[in-house]
């Protein structure tokens, strides 16, 4: 590969990384808004949202806006911001993409403030020359009422549902090196 390939190839990947960038933080502002609309242009048509405690599953772009819907329902303002995103384009493939983005949240479900710390695991890929999120894990730390934030992370119990029902958190107990950690320590 010539000097000049690469420099092309290395200036599309921190492009794609700036547009994904963007990306993400549409999603969040999408969501902030109640922005139907453009939150479901975020993802593909095939596109899957997942979450380990299943509260929030759903398959297809179709199927992704009408689980916001019901979700952005039950909740008045709110505001999401991330934090670090790691973002890794396919070598062999430079219309697909993997990432791990850091991220809070401050929503109000059923009236209630609400404070969350989440991490979302997932996979681009570029359609018609624009990147799209193609499927999205979201994993909580907590989400919890506001006013039980100073003592959210003394146990695991650290997701409360809409319903009000505690759940575990999905990390980081239930990580390998977590666990591992925890066992060596004794």
């Amino acid at each position: 590969m010539s000097e000049l390939e690469e420099l092309r190839r290395r200036v599309e990947r921190l492009e794609s990384r700036a547009e994904i960038s963007e990306l993400i933080s549409a999603y969040a502002i999408a969501c902030d808004e109640h922005d139907i609309p453009r939150l479901g242009s975020l993802f593909t048509e095939d596109a899957v949202f997942d979450t380990p405690s299943k509260l929030m599953v759903a398959n297809g772009r179709k199927g992704i806006v009408d689980m916001f819907i019901k979700v952005l329902g039950i909740r008045g303002p709110g505001y999401h911001w991330t934090h670090d995103h790691f973002i890794k384009v396919d070598a062999a493939n430079p219309d697909r993409a993997t990432g791990l983005v850091l991220s809070h949240a401050e929503t109000s479900p059923n009236k209630r403030p609400s404070l969350a710390a989440m991490k979302y695991a997932d996979n681009y890929r570029k359609v018609d020359g624009r990147w799209h999120f193609e499927k999205r894990v979201l994993s909580f730390l907590y989400y919890v009422p506001a006013a039980e934030y100073a003592t959210a992370l003394n146990g695991d119990l650290r997701l409360v549902t809409p319903t009000g029902e505690r759940i575990k958190a999905d990390y980081p107990e239930s990580l390998a090196c977590w666990q591992a950690f925890e066992k060596a320590k004794g």
